[in-house]
Parts: C-alpha cells; sequence; structure tokens
C-alpha cells in the first residue's frame, strides 16, 4: 500500500507534474519490493504520462583532461591514487575537442558533455573550458560539463559561457558514500550542486550502483536525489565498470534486475527527469536494456567512450534502437 501512495502522489495536477521532495527510507524500499511487473508497469504509466515513450535522447561524452585526478574514488580509473595503467592527459586543444562535438553531432547526439578530471578546476583551466562551451553551443548542440567542484564565481562564469548543463554525480547514499571515496565529502558535493542551481544551469546528477552497496542504499541514493530541492534534469544511472587496479575491480557483479528496479524507481521518483543509461551499458544484454527502456529511461551516452571506459558503438546502438521501434530526440533535455 506505501507504494501505492507513493505513486499517486506523483500523478499530474491540471496537466503538470506534482514532484515529490520528502521521500522516505520505507517508501522507496517498499517500491524497490514491488513484484517486477507491478514495478514496471507502474514506472511505465509515470512515463507515459510525461515523455513519449518512444524518443531517447543521446548525449555524446568526451573525456578532455584524462587522469591523475587526487581524488581517491574507489570506482575511477582516473584517479592518482589507483594503479590502473591510465595515461595522463593534458587538457584537450580546443579545436580537437570541437572536431569531437561536430562528430558526435553527425551520428546524432544532441548534447556534448565534456569531462574533466580535476578535483576542482584552477581559474586558467576553466577559461579553457568555457572556450569549449561557447564552441560547441555555435554548433548548435546543447552543452554539459563535469569537472568537479566549483566555486560561485566559476559557475558564474559557466552560466555566461552558455554552459545549459553541469554534472555533478552523488555516487551513491549519503550512508554508503565514505566507503567510496574519503577526500570529498557528500556535503561538499551537495554545495556544489547548490551552486550550479543558484547559478541558473540545470543539473545532471546521478549515480553508480554496483559498487558493493545495499538495497537500502540504492534507496538511498534516490532518495538523496529526489529530495533535492529540484529534481535533478538529467538522472545518470551507471552501472559499476570494474577496472583493474581500482578498489573495486573484483567487486560482486550486481543482478541485471536490480539494476532494472533502480531505473524504474528513478523514473516514479523523478517524473519529469531524464533517467539517462550511463556507464556499464557495455555488459549490458540488448534485452536489459529494452527493459530499462520499458523502466523510463529515456536518454543514453552515445559513442565508443565514456570518459575512459568502452561503450557500444553508435551503429549498435542504432540497430537496438530500429528493433525496439525508438527513435531518436530532437534538441531537448
Amino acid at each position: 500500500m506505501q507504494a501505492e501512495v507513493a505513486v499517486m502522489t506523483n500523478q499530474e495536477r491540471v496537466g503538470e507534474p506534482v514532484l515529490r521532495h520528502d521521500w522516505t527510507q520505507g517508501e522507496v524500499e517498499a517500491l524497490f519490493a514491488l513484484p517486477f511487473s507491478e514495478l514496471l508497469y507502474q514506472a511505465q504509466s509515470v512515463h507515459r504520462r510525461h515523455f513519449d515513450p518512444s524518443e531517447i535522447q543521446v548525449s555524446s561524452l568526451l573525456s578532455v583532461k584524462t587522469g591523475a585526478c587526487s581524488e581517491d574514488c574507489a570506482y575511477c580509473p582516473q584517479s592518482a591514487h589507483h594503479d590502473t595503467g591510465l595515461k595522463r592527459e593534458s587538457l584537450m586543444p580546443l579545436e580537437e575537442v570541437l572536431d569531437a562535438a561536430r562528430r558526435a553531432k553527425s551520428e546524432g547526439a544532441t548534447r556534448f558533455c565534456m569531462g574533466a578530471a580535476w578535483r576542482s578546476p584552477r581559474d586558467g583551466d576553466l577559461e579553457a573550458i568555457a572556450a569549449m562551451v561557447e564552441g560547441v553551443k555555435a554548433l548548435g548542440m546543447e552543452t554539459c560539463v563535469t569537472a568537479g567542484m566549483l566555486s560561485d564565481p566559476q559557475t558564474r562564469r559557466l552560466k555566461e559561457a552558455g554552459l545549459d548543463y553541469y554534472n555533478h554525480n552523488l555516487d551513491t547514499s549519503e550512508s554508503y558514500y565514505g566507503e567510496i571515496i574519503t577526500t570529498r565529502t557528500y556535503q561538499d558535493r551537495l554545495d556544489t550542486l547548490q551552486r550550479v542551481r543558484d547559478a541558473g544551469m540545470h543539473v545532471c546528477c546521478g549515480g553508480i550502483v554496483g559498487m558493493g552497496e545495499s538495497a537500502a542504499d540504492r534507496a538511498g541514493l534516490l532518495i538523496g536525489l529526489a529530495n533535492l530541492p529540484r529534481h535533478p534534469e538529467s538522472v545518470p544511472i551507471n552501472l559499476l565498470v570494474k577496472v583493474e587496479g581500482t578498489p573495486l575491480a573484483d567487486a560482486a557483479a550486481l543482478d541485471p534486475l536490480d539494476f532494472v528496479r533502480t531505473v524504474a524507481v528513478a523514473r516514479i521518483m523523478m517524473p519529469a527527469s531524464r533517467v539517462r543509461l550511463s556507464a556499464g551499458r557495455l555488459d549490458m544484454s540488448d534485452e536489459m536494456q529494452a527493459l530499462c527502456f520499458l523502466a523510463g529511461a529515456n536518454s543514453i551516452f552515445y559513442g565508443e567512450k565514456l570518459l575512459t571506459t568502452e561503450n557500444p558503438q553508435a551503429q549498435r546502438d542504432k540497430q537496438l534502437f530500429a528493433r525496439l521501434g525508438l527513435r531518436m530526440a530532437g534538441l531537448g533535455c
């Protein structure tokens, strides 16, 4: 009954979504505990009230500065704390970034995301990122950046450059967070998200599952996202990509249906947000991805790499979309 009440509170009122920001642990765990078919039915019902279920928004992600990050995120091959054999690369030249954006656009991507492995960018580096944002915007694409923690002046500068979205994930639940990273607090992440909001930009914020967390932690991650003052416009749900040399290289595999459940509950809790399949798709079967789309995922990262990890090739994605009767959405969030 708790789960049914939770879903009903997200019904539309006078044509507008009722967005909750007061989810409790018990409510969300009850959603996760629903029979699988019932959960997918409820998630798909919510999805259809807010989106065209046949459209998938496509983003492309490029690592514009790779490796040597001072953070100790247990999942990340770019951390200087882990010996993964990843080659450090300096900030990419502007024209190389724009060439990559042009290729992404030609393949159907509407949003171009640029990732830089920093704890927090120096002001000079931020100016280079701002120039990239301006250049990609001139190509007619939406822009997204992920570059670590930001100060108020830095968020304002990115807004001036025309940045549409800033990505800063919560990663996991607040209670499990200390098991994954010790060099940046959970509150640090919340503070950066608030600065992004204060500057007038959209938020891209999600997390990673399959890092040894409990089902209660997966519920806690979604509570952390949905109970923000405003729901993130984009919610990337990542499946851990296990990389040799990181502390999570030998993490137990997550049941694929638990991943689908996470997507479905995210859709119910954040009905007007784009729920994005992000890292880990290379390890997902077409059938698993199809279930995720049925559960309410309506965005993917597209292209052969996500930062430093492999991703399905664009042609494979197009073939999957054709088999499922899905089409790439036009420009939009």
